[in-house]
């Protein structure tokens, strides 16, 4: 479903991707992980296409995202650390302005369904300026889901969650894999990424160094490869 052919990123000098190419099926559920300064972030902004490659392509059912990147965008959720939330409005509000921009409809029916499904729905006409970290994060969830989208993007979601927080990620992103939907996690979590995903990527100094499936649950295994791998650095 997702394809990426020779990504390269450049910043001035400095080379963050170095060809990356990557195949992830449709259904699948992928953790990228890697030390800081890796292009785990970067590589996930380029499929959101919030970035764009030096060079290299991208593609999402082998359509490239240079010439479809409006209908693809509508395919994609995204969440990361901001989250992209107006301040100055409700939960409400904002899901509907979200959904709304995405066509969705019965938008305010899905919205308060969403509002309270993450907990918050005694706070569903407060302004969100008032919230906590971990209450923006829950609608930052909603948000990212309003439209149902066939790609779900997580950039470090589990940072500076509780547990009852984390635990409802958690519940979202195993529902939407339950759904159809192909997740893809950057994380420093191995906990979160074990429980969650089925595959795991490390990337360390812009390149894909491992690529390990049927990882579910198998902690173990994955921090002996990151080890090893970040051993090497």
């Amino acid at each position: 479903m997702i394809e990426t052919k020779g990504l390269i990123k450049t910043i001035g000098d400095k080379v963050i991707l170095r060809g990356v190419n990557l195949t992830i099926k449709k259904g699948e559920s992928v953790a990228i992980l890697g030390p800081n300064g890796a292009g785990k972030s970067t590589i996930l902004k380029i499929i959101a296409g919030l970035m764009k490659a030096t060079s290299g392509d991208v593609y999402i059912d082998g359509l490239n995202f240079k010439k479809d990147s409006y209908e693809m965008k509508k395919r994609i959720g995204f969440l990361a650390h901001n989250s992209f939330l107006y301040d100055h409005l409700t939960p409400l509000e904002n899901l509907k302005f979200f959904g709304k921009l995405y066509g969705v409809s019965n938008i305010e029916e899905k919205a308060k369904e969403l509002v309270n499904e993450v907990g918050l729905g005694f706070f569903i006409h407060d302004p969100v300026r008032s919230f906590s970290r971990g209450m923006l994060q829950r609608i930052a969830i909603a948000r990212a889901i309003i439209h149902d989208p066939e790609i779900l993007l997580f950039d470090e979601p589990h940072t500076g969650l509780d547990q009852e927080a984390i635990k409802l990620l958690n519940e979202v992103i195993l529902k939407m894999k339950a759904n159809g939907s192909t997740v893809i996690m950057v994380t420093h979590d191995f906990q979160q990424a074990v429980q969650t995903c089925d595959r795991v990527i490390i990337f360390r100094n812009g390149k894909i160094v491992e690529d390990l499936d049927n990882v579910k649950n198998n902690l173990a295994l994955v921090t002996a490869r990151y080890t090893e791998q970040v051993a090497c650095l």
